[in-house]
């Protein structure tokens, strides 16, 4: 199969929100992952007459890739509504979907191949950009229009799976939130200090694993100290471990550990216990929910901005009997469980684009 030219199949759409038909709700931008999600820009103010179109099945992208993660910023608005965009974007659209099927396009960006040959193909020195001229230049490969049709039908199935399931983990979320704001209003609210207890060191350096704690969860860390255990703090079984600088409490660096041995963790770690009726896992949940991280941003302090022990101690939740706990626990397990597995659905999907691209063409060869 000759290789094609993809600037002989797309064109740009210059149409402008001039008569302003379109509000601020409308306004898109577009993540790394590919997708458009609704503006973090503060629009107050800012006149929406020279923001482009971007039509159902239409491709929006910024030309700016250095300082991005190793990716291009580029979408297709796979919805039924017109949503505008910057006029610093670049907007496209397929001449004739006959010859060239949207989400197939779609699935040829998505690929890391396309990330790597755009961020090589970047021009500028301040700020590298692959702009539309390079766009227009890209050399692809376009299978028969069926052969394409089948690898989009897989690709939307595949959507359509990880759609359906997400729908249920946000009912999951929905009826996590609405048991414990119910908690919140019907129980007292209670400060945690008095149900904590600080951990203590490995003064004799009989444990020697050692642990961290990222987003993640535990991990090893690269390097193991070279220096004495002796000022390291033990972690026993459901102990909750954090980092008291800010930024590591806002990406989620706060854990409880589920491992059965003693291990040790860096002293710049908070290590602690809870005592009945107080369930460890049950407090977790409320320091991994959104409003106990603008809490801790709020009452952090001192010139590395952190989140002391004592900070800690002096929030506040509702603790209703052990039964309780454990049935909302059990809730919000299960809701981060489904939420992994829907990760790793999305995770599969981004990896199936390169082998369904790749096996529409071996099929035509």
């Amino acid at each position: 199969m000759a290789l094609s030219r993809l600037g002989d199949f797309i064109e740009l759409t210059e149409e402008k929100n001039s008569n302003l038909q379109y509000g601020v709700s409308d306004v898109r931008g577009i993540s790394i992952k590919k997708i458009f999600i609704p503006t973090k820009a503060d629009m107050d103010g800012v006149p929406l007459t020279s923001y482009k179109l971007v039509k159902p099945f239409e491709f929006c992208y910024v030309t700016i890739t250095s300082r991005n993660g190793e990716k291009i910023t580029i979408a297709l608005n796979d919805s039924d509504k017109t949503y505008i965009c910057s006029s610093s974007y670049i907007a496209f659209r397929i001449k004739d979907i006959t010859r060239l099927l949207p989400f197939y396009l779609y699935m040829y960006f998505n690929r890391p191949e396309f990330d790597r040959y755009s961020r090589f193909n970047s021009w500028g020195s301040a700020r590298e950009a692959f702009g539309w001229e390079d766009m227009c230049d890209i050399e692809i490969d376009i299978p028969p229009i069926e052969v394409q049709q089948k690898a989009v039908d897989v690709y939307l199935a595949m959507v359509a799976n990880q759609n359906a399931y997400e729908k249920g983990l946000d009912d999951l979320k929905l009826t996590c939130d609405a048991y414990i704001e119910n908690l919140r209003k019907s129980i007292s609210l209670q400060t945690i200090g008095d149900f904590m207890v600080r951990g203590t060191k490995n003064t004799n350096e009989s444990i020697k694993e050692v642990l961290g704690i990222g987003q993640s969860g535990f991990i090893k860390p690269q390097k193991q100290p070279n220096d004495s255990l002796k000022n390291y703090k033990i972690i026993n079984k459901d102990d909750i471990v954090y980092a008291p600088p800010l930024y590591n409490i806002l990406s989620d660096a706060i854990g409880c550990y589920n491992g059965d041995n003693p291990v040790v963790c860096s002293p710049i770690y908070e290590v602690f216990s809870v005592k009945t009726p107080l369930l460890a896992r049950y407090l977790l949940m409320w320091l991994k929910r959104s409003e106990f991280k603008r809490y801790a941003e709020f009452h952090s302090g001192g010139v590395r901005n952190t989140f002391d022990y004592e900070l800690m101690e002096n929030f506040e939740i509702p603790i209703p009997n052990q039964n309780i706990q454990k049935d909302i626990v059990e809730v919000y397990e299960a809701y981060e469980m489904r939420k992994r597995i829907n990760d790793n659905l999305k995770k599969q999907i981004n990896e199936i684009c390169p082998v369904l691209i790749k096996g529409s063409i071996d099929l035509t060869r």
